[in-house]
């Protein structure tokens, strides 16, 4: 028997040094982070073993807000599910709107117009921005900086304003339709998103970073916080800026491009350590290649329709529903599930605001999905949520899970 062996763990420190577990006489401290926490930013609990202010182990607690999304989606026809996906991540509703549509479009056979395509990015990508918007100051935040958050929450407004031009709605947006969009561009929906990614939102974002990239107090906060390997975030199945902070640069919208994102040039940013620094910094390099992606969009915007010659399937305008009665039924009939989709089994991947939000839709040939299941990549990292915390203090423990970007409603869906 070594030496090694014959001493006993009897604090958290120790046994996290040698590798072994705690013995069962030590006294620990039983500690709730959450469910209802304001650190936790969702209905979510982690219960953590405490050495003092020393994290020994976790393991979280999810299902408080728990829809059934699947299910519902089993009994709904096709287009009633659109709303089920942007109250998913609620941050950045038409990337998952997008993703719906284009899996149905799969199943379908639907080719989309190039000019919606371009809409779509530009929308999806306004959300991604404001998804990072959010995640970062929040960060801010929870490490002590409330500044920030009210320096960029302007800008998330006007993305806000930009969805409220385009469909009437703000945070559960449902701006597209099976085939393209409900609506164009209009000039005023125009003016401002060049206003925003021209002027104000480079702007905003250059003292953004002034505040919070070189700060120390941030730096001690964040820097080898909360690290984890790129192979170990791909046994985890990470994807999203959380792997690429690890060093790995996977995107679905480079790996396997959908709505013309093969179209657009931009870089993928990638960190070195995958600590909370490295998350914060890649989302905000990510922030600023969106902007460049939403620039090229509309400089290169292509003429033609919004919308595919699609009379099953998209919806007509609600000028022609109001005054012609082929289009009342057709409006009737597409929305309440009147016309059965083809039998098959389809998955459609999109680049979300926290990594790869997936759709496999399985069909019988009738009005619903027989099967659907949404890969949620928030519940696919907080399972290394009490790994990334372990020996760390509480403080450490708030900041990871702020970085991670946790969206409840996505965790539980």
């Amino acid at each position: 028997m070594t030496d090694q062996e014959l001493i006993i763990p009897t604090t958290a420190n120790e046994a996290l040094a040698l590798n072994q577990p705690i013995v069962e006489d030590h006294e620990y401290t039983t500690l709730n982070l959450g469910p209802t926490h304001p650190a936790t930013h969702g209905i979510f609990q982690n219960i953590l073993q405490m050495d003092g202010d020393r994290i020994v182990s976790g393991e979280q607690t999810v299902g408080y807000i728990h829809r059934a999304f699947e299910k519902i989606a089993e009994r709904r026809p096709f287009y009633q599910i659109t709303t089920l996906t942007d109250r998913m991540n609620y941050c950045s509703s038409p990337i998952n709107n997008f993703g719906w549509h284009l899996t149905v479009e799969k199943l379908l056979g639907i080719n989309v117009p190039k000019r919606a395509q371009y809409i779509r990015v530009i929308m999806m990508e306004l959300a991604r921005i404001s998804d990072h918007l959010i995640c970062n100051s929040i960060l801010g935040v929870d490490t002590g900086a409330y500044s920030g958050f009210l320096y960029v929450m302007q800008e998330r407004e006007k993305i806000y304003e930009i969805y409220e031009e385009m469909c009437g709605a703000r945070l559960t947006t449902n701006m597209g339709r099976f085939g393209g969009m409900e609506r164009d561009l209009s000039p005023t929906a125009i003016a401002k998103i060049r206003d925003l990614v021209n002027n104000s939102l480079p702007r905003i974002m250059g003292e953004f970073e002034k505040m919070f990239n070189r700060n120390r107090i941030f730096m001690d906060r964040t820097v080898n916080v909360g690290g984890i390997t790129g192979k170990r975030a791909m046994e985890y199945g990470f994807t999203g800026p959380n792997l690429r902070a690890a060093g790995i640069d996977y995107d679905v919208r480079v790996m396997e491009p959908y709505s013309s994102y093969e179209d657009f040039d931009f870089e993928i940013p990638v960190g070195h350590n995958g600590d909370t620094y490295d998350r914060f910094m890649v989302r905000n390099g990510e922030i600023h290649e969106s902007m460049k992606i939403v620039r090229q969009a509309l400089e290169n915007l292509p003429e033609g329709p919004y919308y595919a010659n699609e009379d099953h399937y998209y919806l007509p305008p609600k000028r022609e529903v109001y005054r012609n009665m082929e289009a009342l039924i057709y409006h009737f009939k597409i929305v309440m599930g009147e016309i059965d989709a083809p039998a098959g089994e389809v998955y459609q991947a999109v680049e979300g605001g926290n990594g790869e939000v997936g759709f496999y839709l399985v069909s019988d040939g009738g009005r619903a999905p027989f099967r659907l299941h949404f890969r949620r990549p928030s519940f696919i990292y907080y399972q290394a949520y009490p790994e990334m915390c372990k020996g760390l203090t509480i403080s450490d423990a708030v900041a990871i899970m702020s970085s991670l970007n946790v969206i409840a409603g996505e965790l539980d869906a």
